[in-house]
C-alpha cells in the first residue's frame, strides 16, 4: 500500500494495491500489522456503512473527550469527497481541512486521527460508505461543525443550492462557536 501525507499532521490517504484481471479484483482494505507499521496503531473497534443519494453533505461530525474517534473510511460503491478538518489547539494546521475523491474504482482511503472533524459530500448517483472507528459512538461526546462555514470555505463539490443536508447539520454551530477540547 501507498500512504501519501496530507499536509495536516497524522492525517493519511492510503493507496491500497489492487489485483486485477479478468474475473474482477483483490485488495485486503484492512490489515491491523500492516496499518500499524504505517503508524495507525489502534485497534478498530465498530464498523459504520451509510448509503446516500447525490448532493447529500454529511458532516462535520467529531467526538469529544475520551470519546473521540480515529476513522478509517472508505467507499465500496460510488464516488465521494471527504473531507476532514484539524480542530487540535496548537497544531500548525488548526482549522484547515484537507478534502479528496474516493471512489470504487480508486479505493482510496482517508485515516482520520482523533481531534478531526468529519465529513463528505456525495458526487455519484449514490455511494456506499464505509468507515472504521476505534471508539464507539456515544451520542452525548456528539459534535458537529456547520459544513457551510464562510470561515472554513470548503468547496463541497456539490453546489450548496443542490446539496441536500440535514437540519442538525444545518443548524450547526460555526467553527469559531463549536466545543473543542483536542490539544496536539
Amino acid at each position: 500500500m501507498k500512504i501519501i501525507e496530507t499536509g495536516l499532521p497524522g492525517l493519511l490517504v492510503i493507496e491500497p494495491r489492487v489485483f486485477e484481471d479478468d474475473r474482477g479484483y483483490f485488495f485486503e482494505s484492512y490489515h491491523l500489522g500492516r496499518y500499524a507499521e504505517k503508524g495507525m496503531k489502534q485497534p478498530f473497534i465498530q464498523d459504520n456503512e451509510s448509503k446516500s443519494v447525490k448532493g447529500v453533505v454529511r458532516g462535520l461530525h467529531y467526538q469529544l473527550g475520551d470519546l473521540a474517534q480515529a476513522k478509517l473510511v472508505r467507499v465500496v460503491q460510488g464516488s465521494v469527497y471527504d473531507v476532514a478538518v484539524d480542530l487540535r489547539k496548537g497544531s500548525p494546521t488548526f482549522g484547515k481541512w484537507y478534502g479528496v475523491e474516493i471512489n470504487e474504482n480508486n479505493k482510496k482511503q482517508l485515516f482520520i486521527p482523533r481531534g478531526f472533524a468529519h465529513g463528505f459530500s456525495v458526487l455519484s448517483e449514490t455511494a456506499i460508505f464505509t468507515y472504521k472507528c476505534d471508539n464507539v459512538y456515544d451520542k452525548s461526546a456528539e459534535r458537529s461543525i456547520n459544513p457551510f462555514d464562510v470561515k472554513l470555505a470548503i468547496d463541497w463539490k456539490v453546489g450548496k443550492k443542490r446539496a441536500i443536508v440535514s437540519e442538525k447539520d444545518l443548524v450547526a454551530p460555526l467553527f469559531d462557536e463549536a466545543e473543542m477540547n483536542f490539544k496536539f
